[in-house]
């Protein structure tokens, strides 16, 4: 029986050691919260920051899309706006909103550039055009009134140097150094009253020029002046420099202070060749026989410009024998010039009327005795007539002493200087160059 009841005597003590140990995790944990300290509050710092400003995103403005057109030969501004769907109102209404600056289209020229900004529906909203050379006008037509804006271009001049030898031509040799055709035009026109630019020019003869480049908004935009210049023909020289008068007027002299434009053009004309030349004795090419040739042939297309030699008073205008159509201008009591042949007169022009050097008095024909187009160009003193090739012209007189002066001190002086440095550092340049061994 003993065994029996130390079994249970076990179970009892096992049972209540279970029971303590399920006691103590129930009462542990309740004890332990109970001692634990009360959490504190939590404190929340509000700190200041700086919060960069967003620029609301505005949305950039739509360019407005404005259509150049060129003025081509021919072409009026009417036709321009026809060209363009506009009609006669529309290019009434940019001539009375441009006011003053309308004077800028009355009359274009070929390659002059319009602005036009048109509506989808095809409507005139804008008009631009060059004002003058140095502002631009912009008409805008899609407000409640028509609003004109003169805007003013940066115009800047820079100073340009070229030098040449001739070697074929002037444009070829100019061409080479920098030059453009219309600068050419401008230097030949200096010297045309000493140098035949056509008959006279030889291989080696030399210029050296001076001149002014126009540019805007920093682009090249034409050809200004030339400054000075120097031309060495067959080993003469011949010099010009710009010199502002006392009249405020610009002209140019030669070193001497005398005006290169001379009291008479050598050559009334823009020729191709001499076709024939002043004789006492030349076989006539329509009558057949032997007779004088009192004047110099110039042959040239019909219809190029006859220009009066220098000023003065038409003395003759009409049908003349032998001539055809014949002009006769009086320069003076002593001197005369004739011009025959011409294919028709100048409208307008009659006996009596003055007329200015340059000054267009007909165009080349073939009236009158005359086998091709051509001038016949005579140059008479005291009714005689005398080579004009070789004919001594009238000197111009100089400068008034003061202006003389002045002008050989501020102008001739120091542009000398240079024209004459530059010339010896290109006559160096060329004697500098290695010769081509004709045996390599």
């Amino acid at each position: 029986m003993e065994p029996i009841s130390w079994h249970r005597e076990r179970w009892v003590l096992a049972g209540t050691a279970m029971l303590i140990t399920l006691l103590s995790g129930f009462i542990m944990p309740a004890w332990a919260s109970a001692m634990r300290p009360s959490p504190l509050p939590e404190v929340h710092a509000l700190l200041p920051l700086a919060v960069p400003e967003i620029t609301p995103r505005i949305a950039a403005p739509e360019q407005d899309n404005w259509q150049s057109v060129r003025v081509q030969p021919g072409q009026t501004l009417s036709d321009i706006f026809a060209d363009r769907g506009l009609g006669m109102s529309d290019l009434q209404t940019v001539m009375d909103a441009a006011g003053g600056a309308s004077s800028a289209l009355h009359s274009i020229r070929p390659g002059q550039e319009f602005d036009f900004l048109q509506n989808n529906d095809g409507s005139l909203d804008g008009f631009r055009f060059e004002k003058d050379a140095a502002s631009r006008a912009t008409i805008r037509l899609d407000g409640v009134q028509p609003t004109l804006a003169i805007q003013k271009r940066d115009m800047d001049v820079r100073e340009q140097i070229a030098h040449g030898v001739i070697s074929s031509s002037l444009y070829a040799s100019a061409g080479q150094a920098g030059m453009d055709a219309a600068m050419v035009g401008k230097l030949a026109d200096l010297f045309k009253y000493d140098i035949d630019f056509v008959q006279d020019l030889r291989a080696g003869d030399r210029f050296t020029v001076i001149y002014d480049d126009v540019y805007r908004d920093g682009q090249r935009y034409g050809h200004g002046d030339i400054i000075a210049a120097e031309f060495v023909n067959q080993g003469k020289r011949y010099t010009a420099y710009r010199f502002k008068k006392a009249n405020g007027e610009f002209g140019w002299f030669s070193e001497d202070g005398r005006p290169i434009e001379k009291s008479f053009l050598r050559i009334p004309v823009d020729f191709t060749r001499i076709s024939s030349k002043f004789t006492t004795a030349r076989m006539h090419p329509v009558l057949g026989r032997m007779r004088a040739h009192k004047g110099v042939d110039y042959a040239a297309p019909s219809g190029t410009p006859i220009h009066a030699a220098g000023d003065g008073v038409i003395k003759y205008h009409g049908w003349e024998r032998g001539y055809g159509n014949f002009v006769v201008v009086q320069h003076s009591k002593t001197i005369s010039t004739a011009y025959g042949h011409m294919s028709r007169f100048v409208k307008g022009q009659h006996v009596g009327e003055h007329v200015r050097q340059g000054e267009v008095i007909g165009y080349v024909g073939m009236t009158g005795l005359a086998t091709g187009p051509h001038l016949h160009y005579e140059f008479r003193v005291n009714g005689v007539q005398r080579n004009p090739q070789t004919v001594t012209l009238p000197q111009p007189q100089p400068l008034p002493a003061a202006q003389l002066a002045k002008f050989k001190a501020q102008v001739v002086k120091p542009q000398l200087a240079r024209l004459e440095a530059l010339d010896s550092r290109m006559r160096l340049a060329r004697s500098d160059k290695p010769t081509r061994n004709s045996d390599s």
